[in-house]
């Protein structure tokens, strides 16, 4: 079985995939989502020690019916730098396997368009190997996470870049902690934009105005690499918002894990790379 981990600001997420006897094919002719064991996700902690989350990450894969020995591979994307070489220790000893770090040096299947292919975040490479596999190009991903981030992928499938913002729990943590009578709200929908109260007047704000924001930067993605683009919508925090932005055409919490997978077999058999990992914009 092949371990996936991304490693975001907020949480790791964890998957585990059956594989066939081949790195090339699929699994009695299975897709990624389908091969998809289980999927698990712990918060992030740079305190924690590689004992702690090897302990932690094992106990939890045995408690699903996955025992360490049947992993026999493992794939990492990282933008936490401190918690990347410790999940590479996490594989190493606790599973017994050397894990492929996804960086701009191994075979991403996609040519990366971005002025420093080292400066992006690696789950969003990820990401859009994953949407184009599963929707076809050109696609746009929007993953509303810690940060808010759209990704483009031309008709070509090559990825072109995109946009960051700050992620919505980020905008609500500003405003709590820098203003007096403001405080934390419900991340839902009120039944009016036009809020009576401060409690309707935030969730007016934040919920229709991330709205509103993807909407809007979907709709210039989609003048400039094509009207018909796929729409793919992911991350913890994008059921907040994808009834009140009618732009998505599927969301995919498994996106990222999928695109690790698709990566991996790209890469099975092929000499390791050394660590240059793509940590440098995104923020999930």
């Amino acid at each position: 079985m092949l371990l996936t981990i991304d490693i975001g600001n907020t949480a790791v997420t964890i998957g585990v995939f059956r594989v066939g006897a081949t790195a090339d094919a699929d699994t009695n002719g299975a897709s990624p989502v389908e091969r998809l064991v289980t999927t698990l996700r712990v918060a992030t902690d740079s305190r924690r020690l590689a004992d702690e989350y090897g302990i932690m990450l094992k106990s939890l894969l045995e408690f699903r019916g996955i025992a360490s020995s049947e992993i026999t591979a493992a794939c990492i994307c990282s933008v936490v730098p401190p918690l990347t070489a410790m999940f590479e220790d996490v594989c190493r000893r606790f599973f017994g396997v050397p894990p492929l770090l996804v960086n701009s040096e191994i075979d991403l299947g996609m040519p990366v368009r971005y002025d420093n292919p080292r400066d992006v975040g690696a789950d969003r490479i990820v990401d859009a190997v994953a949407a184009v596999h599963l929707y076809g190009a050109p696609a746009i991903v929007v993953d509303l996470g810690t940060a808010t981030v759209f990704d483009a992928v031309s008709r070509d499938g090559e990825y072109l870049g995109g946009a960051i913002t700050p992620g919505i729990n980020l905008s609500v943590d500003a405003l709590y902690y820098n203003t007096s009578l403001l405080r934390r709200v419900e991340l839902v929908a009120p039944d009016q934009a036009v809020g009576r109260n401060t409690t309707a007047a935030l969730q007016s704000g934040i919920v229709f105005g991330y709205a509103g924001l993807v909407t809007s930067m979907v709709e210039r993605f989609k003048n400039e690499i094509g009207a018909d683009a796929r729409v793919v919508g992911t991350g913890g925090l994008v059921t907040v918002i994808a009834d009140h932005a009618p732009v998505f055409d599927d969301i995919n919490q498994e996106l990222t894990l999928v695109g690790l997978d698709l990566i991996h077999r790209m890469n099975a058999g092929k000499a390791p790379i050394a660590r240059s990992a793509l940590s440098g914009d995104s923020g999930n």
